[in-house]
Order: C-alpha cells, then structure tokens, then sequence
C-alpha cells in the first residue's frame, strides 16, 4: 500500500491531489472518468461517504477503499444519483406527447424507423416512458415494427434493474392508471413492464464523455444528467449529441439544463420546458452531369451575350475592319445607337470623335496592342442636349486589343465607366474633409469617450455573462442537490418501512408475552442478575397493588409488598451464582396480601436463560387459591366434596 502523509488534513490545496487520488482508484476500479464532472458536486458526495465512515482525510479514505474494494460500490451509488421515474414533470412530457412525437411521425414516411435514445436512463423508467408514449401514438403493432429505444448508463447495476422492468407499486404510482393496467403486468407486490414491448428498449452502458454516440436519432432526452458535467464537458457531449440527430431531431433537457451558449446548434420549440430542434446544417451541392461541348459552347455564347448586353458599363466592339460590331444597351441608351448602326463604320458615328477621339486612340491601340485611357471625359447625350440645365456625365474611357486564340487581332473593345458619382463624392469627400479638419479635435474627444464607454460596456458585459454562467450554475447545483434529497427521501423512507414492520412484530411479541403471562393467572415476576425486577405481572399486581410501573426497576427487597424477601434471596442467590446449567428452586413461604391477610405461597424460582443464565423467573401460587380449585361438584346430590389425587386415596 502507497504510504500517505498521516498528518494531510485533506483541505484545499493539499485536498486537490486526494481528491484526484480518489477520483484515480475510482477510475482503475470501475472505468468511470469523473473528472468531467463538477467539482462542487464531487466534493460534497465523496465528504458524505467520509463523514459515515469517519474518514478525516482523503488519505484516510482511500486506505479504505484499498482495504475494503465493496467501498467502491457504495461510493458510486453516491456519485451516480439514479434519480428518475416515470412521467417526470407531465407538463413537459405532455409537450413530447402533444408536439415533438406528431411532428416526428409527420416527417416520417410510411413504415420508416423511429430511433429514441434516452441517455443516463438510471433504473429504466425514463426509457419505458418514452415506449409508453409512442406506443400511444403508433399503435401496439406498429409500435413493435417500427422502434428502438436506446437507453444508456453508466451505472451497470442500474442498467441491470432497468433490463428486469420490475418495479416497486409506489413507483409506477406517477403512471395514470390506465396506461398501467395496458402497459403494466402485477407481478407479486409490485409491476412488471409488458415483456412483448420491452424488446424494443435495448439497455446498455455509454460514456458520453469518452464513448461514439448512437447516430441517426430523432429524439434524444438528455434530463437531469448535462447538469453534473462542468462547462468544458457540457460543450464537448452537446457536439456529440448533435451530431447523433438527424436533421430534424429533436433534444428534451431536464428543467434546469440551458442551451446559453449553444444558439448555433439548437432552437427552441418550448424553451420553459426545455425542448429543443436541431438546427441543420447546408447539404452539399449536386453534381451535374458534364454537357457535350458543342451544346457548351453554345449555351456559354447565349450567357456571353446576354452578359453583355445587360452589364452596367456601356460597352462597344469595333472590328478590326473599322466597323461597330457590338453595342450593349447601356451604350445604345447613352449614346442614342440603335441596333441599325451595328454594322456602319466607326468613324461615321459621332460616338467615334465626341466625347473624345476614339479614332486616333484606336489607332494607337492598332499600333502598339496596349490599352489607351481617357479619364474625366464629359459627356452630354442627345437625350439631354435640349435641356441646358442638364448635368454632364463624366466617363472613363478604356480602349483594349481583342485577340483571338492565336493572339491575332481581331477588333478592339470600348468601355465608357460612369464615374459621376464617384467624382461627386469626392469633391463633397474634400468639402467634408475641411470641414472634418475642423471639427477634428471635438472628434478625437468624443472618440475617446466613446472608447472609454465602450470599454466599460464590454466590461459590464462580460460581467453579465459571468453571472448568468454562475446562476446557471447555481440552477444546476440546486437541482443536483434536490435531487440527492430525493434520493436520500428513498433511503429514509425505505427504512422507515422497515422500522414500521420491526415495530408491527414487537407489538406482537409484546401483546403475546402479555397474554402468556395474564395466562398464568399466578403473580409471576422477572428479575435481571442484580435483582431488579424487570417484568410485573397482572397477578402480582392483584396480590399486593403495586402496579407495574411502580415495581419495575427496583430491587426486591425494597418493594413494599407482604413478601418476605429475606427468605427468598438466599435461594435465588443460590440460582444465580450457580454453575451452568443453573439450578432451579421450589420451596413455600409465608406472606400478606394487600388486604392484610395471611397467605401460604409456593416459590418457583426458575433461571432466565439469556445465553449465560443472567436473571430469573419467579412464579407464586397461593396454596389457598390452589387448595379452592381442586374442589370439584359431587355428583350426589351436588353437595359436593373435596377433590383429592389418587395418591391420597391410597393413602
């Protein structure tokens, strides 16, 4: 055994590292990785397993989970709170019946499969109330044709309650009667889950920290089990479980569980009852099939053309022959062309020397293959030339080689770029700037300003965050506690059962020594190894009215009643000093009843055997009373006699 420091107090600091320890042995001996899991919750289970087995320290205990491996058992009921039942919050699952099912099945075709994966189902009722649900919605038949419920845990011996489907009656109280008589079969003092239905609910064991998630599910419950992780975990499991959905799954959370941070992922259907849609993601594009060239080519010239014919930028073409080839409707507009120029020579248009002269820059273009620009042109078309308010266009004019394949000239391309605007706004840009240049000191301080805001919002803002994550936090801290006071309530009141049928059974031992010792009819008296009487019986009571209560706890040799205690201790401390089996003692004695009157009794002194003979019984007959009872009727004349033995007629 791995030696500790005995003097490890086991607090912070130094707690870290057994608290880690713990954690590690828990690990190699039961294969569950808790680290995962919020410290605060781990904390005050393993601090309650310590405190029932007066560890001190965590060095202490895992000493003794060493030396007692059952530890081990014990620890993980605790860590794991199987805390469930069925119809857990019916205003939520009525939502599940009313809702998410029908739009399950409506997204369905015809005879498709429905998968359900219930996650930390704990002892199975949360899996059995999903298979009542959609049983309801399908059918019987359909029901079993159609869908599998995966229902997975941790906790193997939970799991192995939740295969068996046999529950206690107070259990399934939460089941409205008449889906227990459907779904429910008695079996001796509890119910039992319709064998023929519970085939399709498949138990078994998943991490949702470590192992690959069940796919392609449409409904998922995640209830009461995302709140134990801590925040690393809680964004890891919820990826996996989204990627488990199918596009149109949906997720049911327990009430204190919160998509804050996970908007991108899941929307809300019924965000006060905690039911959520996957949000899917893009599919991927089609491929199409690739086209014969020649309809390619085809196509890809009618897409050129229009392309051109309805760009922004008037466009012209010039052959290299001299003739206007292409003119766009941007152009024609413009420069008042119609669809007859197309095909005159360039140099009898007026497009061809106003606003600029294009034919020497086109000749220049000939000469070198280099584009010629012209920036800042004016132009006002036909359209405006009658109205000598009107504004002028200002273009940039851009003539570029068009050459085929084989690089051979074939025409020459002319663009007329509407710059307008853009002149517009620079020169309302430059009277802004002047007055920016102005205004530029109060700018800067309100910059700054703004600055100093902004990085105080930013800082009230993460604060909000900060403590919207602590209040999450604290939600799933209360539920995790109520939850344990739920499990602790189980435990009381499972022993309180018990306490109830251990008392039902000493009632009746208690009423039947009663009545034995009322039976006897004779004063009968129990005293312990010092002599103190411990059981008063009625007949005493009657002998010498001392009442019970009275005379229990009392020597007898104090009692004032009319025996002669001083003739009956030598014997009884005969009896009890006596070797085993100890020796039993009749003998007579004079005394007075209550009434003053004289009586003869006869001493039974008997051990009381309690393992070594520890006590004793005293019974006291009177001799008077017992003569009376031996007189019998006659059957001469009824006057009778006295009835005497058979002993004495011989006599």
């Amino acid at each position: 055994m791995t030696e500790r420091d005995p003097d490890s107090t086991g607090e912070p600091g130094d707690g870290q590292e057994g608290l880690q320890e713990v954690l590690r042995l828990l690990h190699a001996s039961r294969g569950i990785d808790f680290t995962g899991y919020k410290r605060s919750t781990l904390l005050r289970r393993i601090s309650r397993r310590m405190a029932a087995l007066n560890a001190r320290t965590y060095a202490d205990y895992c000493d003794l989970l060493e030396l007692h491996p059952e530890e081990f058992t014990r620890l993980l009921d605790s860590l794991l709170i199987n805390v469930t039942g069925f119809f857990r919050d019916p205003a939520a699952w009525e939502v599940v019946a009313e809702r998410v099912v029908p739009q399950i099945l409506a997204g369905k075709a015809p005879g498709a499969p429905i998968r359900v994966w219930s996650t930390g189902c704990a002892t199975g009722e949360e899996a059995y109330t999903l298979a009542i649900i959609l049983a309801e919605a399908l059918g019987i038949p359909a029901f079993q044709e159609r869908v599998k419920i995966y229902a997975t845990d941790v906790d193997e011996q939970a799991l192995q309650t939740a295969r068996t489907g046999v529950y206690a009656e107070r259990r399934v109280q939460d089941v409205p009667p008449e889906l227990r008589d459907r779904f429910f079969e008695p079996l001796g003092t509890g119910y039992a889950f319709r064998r023929d239905l519970r085939r399709q609910v498949i138990f078994g064991r998943n991490d949702l920290t470590r192992d690959a998630p069940i796919s392609r599910i449409d409904l998922l419950t995640f209830r009461n089990t995302l709140m134990y992780f801590n925040s690393e975990t809680q964004r890891s499991v919820l990826r996996r479980i989204h990627f488990s959905l199918t596009d149109s799954g949906y997720l049911f959370l327990g009430k204190a569980e919160m998509l804050v941070h996970h908007g991108s992922l899941f929307e809300p259907v019924d965000l006060r009852k905690r039911v959520f849609r996957k949000l899917p993601g893009s599919a991927p594009p089609e491929r199409r099939q690739a086209e014969p060239p020649e309809e390619l080519t085809a196509r890809l010239g009618v897409v050129r053309a229009a392309a051109l014919a309805a760009g922004p930028v008037a466009q012209l073409a010039v052959g290299v022959d001299g003739d206007l080839v292409v003119a766009n409707t941007r152009a024609q507009h413009l420069f008042g062309l119609s669809s007859s120029d197309i095909g005159r020579p360039f140099r009898d248009l007026e497009i061809s020397y106003r606003p600029v002269e294009l034919r020497s820059m086109i000749d220049q273009v000939k000469r070198t293959l280099r584009p010629q620009e012209v920036q800042g042109a004016q132009w006002r078309g036909p359209q405006w030339q009658a109205d000598t308010d009107a504004t002028f266009v200002i273009l940039d004019i851009c003539v570029v080689p068009l050459l085929d394949r084989t690089s051979t000239l074939v025409g020459f391309g002319i663009s007329f770029t509407d710059v307008t605007s853009g002149v517009q706004l620079r020169e309302e840009l430059e009277h802004a700037n002047e007055e920016l240049e102005r205004a530029y000191q109060d700018v800067q301080s309100l910059n700054e300003e703004l600055e100093t805001t902004n990085e105080e919002l930013q800082s009230t803002n993460e604060e909000l965050e900060t403590t919207n994550e602590e209040l999450q936090s604290t939600n799933e801290e209360l539920e995790t506690m109520n939850e344990e006071l739920r499990s602790t309530n189980d435990e009381l009141q499972d022993i309180n059962d018990a306490l109830r049928s251990r008392t039902e059974e000493l009632h009746h031992t208690k009423t039947f020594f009663e009545s034995v010792w009322e039976s006897l009819g004779h004063a009968a008296l129990v005293l312990d190894d010092e002599l103190r009487v411990i059981v008063w019986s009625q007949g005493a009571t009657e002998l010498w009215g001392l009442r019970a209560d009275e005379a229990q706890g009392r020597h007898l040799a104090t009692l004032p009643i009319g025996l002669p205690a001083k003739d009956l201790l030598p014997s009884l401390q005969r009896m009890r000093r006596s070797p085993a089996p100890p020796l039993r003692s009749t003998f007579d004695v004079d005394a007075v009843n209550r009434l003053g009157h004289p009586l003869r009794l006869e001493v039974d002194a008997l051990p009381l055997r309690q393992g070594p003979a520890s006590g004793g019984i005293i019974l006291l007959v009177n001799r008077v009373d017992a003569a009376e009872e031996a007189v019998s009727p006659s059957a001469d004349g009824g006057k009778g006699r006295p009835a005497v033995s058979p002993a004495a007629e011989d006599g």
